[in-house]
Order: C-alpha cells, then sequence, then structure tokens
C-alpha cells in the first residue's frame, strides 16, 4: 500500500527542510512530474521514498520504518534464514556452481549475481513456506490466492505484502523487500558474503537438486510461454 501524502511531505520536510520539490527531484533521479502525481492521488510509491533516502545518504529501511504500515523494520536487522540467502542466489549461479564441483580442477565460478534475479519472489516465498504459507497471507491480508500466485509468476510482490508474507512466516521483515527489489541486501542489514557462505555450506547432493528444481520450474513456464505464443500465432493467421 503506498504511503499517504501527508506522512510522505512530513517525513520529507523533515528530510530536507529547505529542499524544493526540484531540488529533491534532482538529487534522487525522480521525475517531478512522477512525484507531482502520485502527491495528488495521495499516494506516493515506497520506491519514491527509497529514492530519495538513498539520495540524501539515509537507509530507506529505516526510513521506512517511520511509516506506521512499515513499523515493524524497527530496531536491528533480523538475519535472514539460510534458505532465504540461497533463494536469493540465480540459476545460473547454482548451475556454476554445480560444474565447478562435480569437476575436479574446474575453476571456481565468478562471483555471483546481484539482487534480484528473474525469479527471486518465487524462490524466496518458496524458500520460507511450510506449506501453508500462501493461506495465512490469504487470510492476514484478503488476497486472492490466485492473485498472490499471481504477483509469483510475474516475479513482483508489493511491499505491503511482502511484509505480510514474512509476517506470516515468522522470518525478518525484509527479506521480501530485498526479493522484490525495493532494497538492497546491504540496506537491510544481510551479511556481505551471506549467499555465498550459504551456497557453500551447501551439499553436492541439495546443489543439484535444487538446481533440478529450478530448472524444472523453468522448463514449465517457458513451455507456457512457448504455447501461448502458437495460439497468439494461430490468431492471427486465422485473422488472415
Amino acid at each position: 500500500m503506498p504511503l499517504q501524502s501527508k506522512a510522505f511531505q512530513r517525513w520529507l520536510h523533515n528530510v530536507a527542510p529547505d529542499a524544493s520539490t526540484a531540488d529533491v527531484c534532482r538529487v534522487s533521479g525522480i521525475k517531478r512530474t512522477t512525484l507531482a502525481q502520485q502527491l495528488v492521488r495521495g499516494k506516493v510509491a515506497e520506491s519514491t521514498l527509497v529514492s530519495i533516502s538513498r539520495a540524501y545518504g539515509l537507509n530507506p529501511v529505516q526510513e521506512l520504518a517511520t511509516f506506521d504500515l512499515y513499523a515493524v523494520l524497527h530496531g536491528d536487522p533480523v538475519p535472514p534464514t539460510p534458505a532465504e540467502l540461497v533463494s536469493q542466489i540465480a540459476t545460473i549461479d547454482l548451475l556454476r556452481a554445480v560444474v565447478q564441483r562435480s569437476e575436479p580442477g574446474q575453476a571456481a565460478p565468478p562471483g555471483l549475481s546481484g539482487t534480484p534475479h528473474p525469479t527471486a519472489v518465487r524462490n524466496w516465498v518458496d524458500a520460507i513456506d511450510d506449506g501453508e504459507l500462501r493461506h495465512r497471507v490469504s487470510e492476514a491480508t484478503g488476497i486472492a490466492p490466485q492473485n498472490f500466485s499471481a504477483h509469483l509468476t510475474a516475479n513482483r510482490l508489493p511491499p505491503e505484502l511482502a511484509i505480510a508474507t514474512s509476517r506470516a512466516a515468522g522470518v525478518g521483515p525484509a527479506g521480501g523487500l530485498v526479493a522484490g527489489g525495493l532494497i538492497t541486501e546491504a540496506e537491510a542489514g544481510w551479511p556481505a558474503e551471506g549467499r555465498q557462505d550459504a551456497l557453500d555450506r551447501m551439499t553436492l547432493g541439495e546443489l543439484v537438486t535444487l538446481a533440478g528444481e529450478r530448472l524444472q520450474a523453468l522448463g514449465k513456464t517457458l513451455r507456457r510461454q512457448e504455447q501461448d505464443h502458437e495460439r497468439t500465432e494461430r490468431i492471427w493467421e486465422n485473422l488472415g
């Protein structure tokens, strides 16, 4: 849920009391029309606050925590679970690790890809799901299960839904914000080498199993896309 305009403006006045709207937009890289439209609608996107916070050298997690909806972010960062860390490793990096471990003498793969990766949101939810998570999130937020699944398929998770999912899973509140790309690992207080360390602790069997699951899911997605493309082609052919 976007931030209330009045609350955002109070926050902005505290952050940059002497700056004009033009000044704020210039230093943060936000278009003036974008900010103006959000203020007129009375709803300011969380990403706007994040961009402004970064521009003024502030931690966006701590700044979000000053709003009631994100008060759960207050306090010391909650460390991510090993499963959460691994969920934020791209599939290609998992495959490189499998090859490197399976063939003695192979050079170590390059550093891990940045976050978020193309399936980061779904992987994060899968990593913290005990089998009933989607049901609990649906009950807590009122979101229909199919709509929640649509967010995961699109690799997007609204910040307030990410917070609700973290709460329902009993994990740190910032994990979904990292997976969704709103904040970085560092801003969330995750350890600098946390993902790599979590990967190194996995056995080869665990690594191969996870990589296989990721590839299977990718295969299903690609098949759906191919089927959709074929249906579109047939429609155009029929239209002549």
